[in-house]
């Protein structure tokens, strides 16, 4: 059979399968197992357990589960309030402080704990009640929320990029940093779009201040300041030469569990077996995905498939960005339904060579790939933070959740063309800290 004729057979068959409600992992063994055994025999199969632990047998996958640890032990405390309030004291002179320190508060909660419904969830039970009550409108309250809560896959350290990166066997410390920067400027756009919307609806009041004294502005650091330290010394181990990312990793999951005991007394032993509990949980899901992914890019090798996509890609006369659009187009429509970490894990191997051959940067590419990715977690069917703010504000309208968040994803609709226009956004970073790749 033609290459291409099967790859879209394995295409339709994996969509199929993944839209029965079996789990991702079990689905990508089930479709890789099948497809091997009807076209290279049943001999086939006794390469899947290799495969399937030897994808595993990475000393970088280490890093996940510690990074899940880090951001479960923060996520279990009053980390994220506290860093609401903090940053609302400190910007309530600004003209739309609140809802400036409430996507700011997503921004740094979602790096510390780089879990988006978990920063839904923490932000929004502070933010939402707060902003609602000083006049904000609902859909800038709700989907403000639900959008600065898809900044912890882009901001570093991130989950997501490291599975990336191990997918496609980048750097992940030049992805860590290039999400920097895109970071910030979604932040940017996110902000700039409340305060428009705010002041559009035509209720100035809620741009007025509250007036804290310089007391309460001190108190609430110490308990936030030690957080931030540790995502700071994280980076600097990192980048500075002085650990693997899975040592630094290790190091902020032990000392975010460290304070949490201490700053939030999070001493009894029930809590401290959910918050790891839940990490393990969270972390065998990924590692799963990831074995049953290297599979899945096996069979895929094996049957010429994505050699002959590659192929088939670099003797199609059309402009590389008419061919970007459509794989962000695909990769839009995929977010929409998929969990990021399933998307990146099946996509990588067919996209990559695509990419590379098109002329396109790897770690470029990644930032595109992850914003895409935070799209789908604010649109439908799937959608799991318009579903956790609704959870956490069940009197405002679903609909006026996602009606809300619809600017936020043109905000990242825009945020992808300036990256596509100004690629330097992201690439200048790792190549000004570690060096222009060759």
């Amino acid at each position: 059979m033609d290459p291409l004729l099967l790859g879209a057979l394995v295409a339709i068959f994996t969509i199929l399968i993944l839209f029965s409600g079996i789990s991702v992992a079990l689905g990508l063994l089930v479709v890789s197992a099948g497809f091997l055994i009807i076209f290279d025999g049943m001999r086939s199969l006794e390469l899947m357990p290799e495969i399937l632990f030897g994808k595993l047998n990475n000393f970088a996958l280490l890093s996940i589960p510690m990074f899940i640890i880090m951001g479960s032990s923060i996520a279990s405390t009053r980390a994220g309030a506290d860093l609401y309030e903090a940053l609302e004291r400190w910007l309530t002179r600004v003209p739309g402080g609140l809802v400036i320190s409430n996507l700011g508060a997503c921004a740094l909660f979602s790096a510390m704990s780089g879990s988006s419904p978990a920063t839904c969830a923490a932000i929004g039970k502070m933010g939402i009640p707060e902003m609602r009550k000083r006049g904000y409108p609902d859909g800038v309250a709700a989907g403000s929320i639900a959008a600065g809560g898809t900044l912890g896959i882009l901001i570093p350290p991130s989950v997501t990029m490291i599975v990336y990166g191990i997918a496609t066997e980048t750097s992940i410390g030049r992805l860590f940093l290039a999400g920097v920067f895109p970071g910030l400027m979604l932040v940017g756009l996110f902000m700039a779009w409340s305060l428009y919307s705010t002041w559009r609806s035509g209720n100035m009041d809620v741009l007025s201040s509250t007036t804290y004294t310089w007391r309460e502005k001190f108190e609430i650091l110490p308990r936030v300041l030690p957080f931030l330290a540790i995502i700071i010394g994280v980076l600097y181990a990192m980048y500075g030469g002085i650990a693997t990312p899975s040592e630094t990793a290790a190091v902020g999951a032990l000392l975010c569990l460290v304070i949490a005991m201490v700053i939030y007394r999070l001493w009894n032993p029930k809590d401290l077996w959910v918050v790891l509990r839940d990490s393990t949980k969270e972390s065998v899901m990924i590692l799963f995905i990831i074995a049953a992914a290297g599979v899945f890019s096996y069979m895929l090798s094996s049957l010429f498939i994505t050699q002959s996509i590659a192929a088939w890609i670099g003797t199609l006369d059309v402009n590389p960005w008419v061919l970007m659009g459509a794989v962000n187009v695909f990769l839009l429509i995929a977010g929409f339904f998929l969990p990021p970490v399933a998307v990146i894990l099946m996509a990588a191997p067919i996209l990559l060579p695509i990419i590379t051959t098109a002329g396109f940067d790897p770690i470029w590419f990644a930032v595109i790939l992850t914003i895409n990715m935070e799209i789908g977690l604010i649109s439908p069917p799937v959608g799991l933070n318009l579903y956790v703010i609704n959870g956490i504000a069940p009197d405002i309208k679903l609909k006026t959740i996602l009606m809300g968040s619809l600017p936020y994803v043109a905000c990242m609709v825009v945020a992808i063309i300036l990256l596509c226009i100004f690629p330097g956004i992201a690439t200048w970073l790792p190549d000004a800290v570690m060096g222009p790749t060759i």
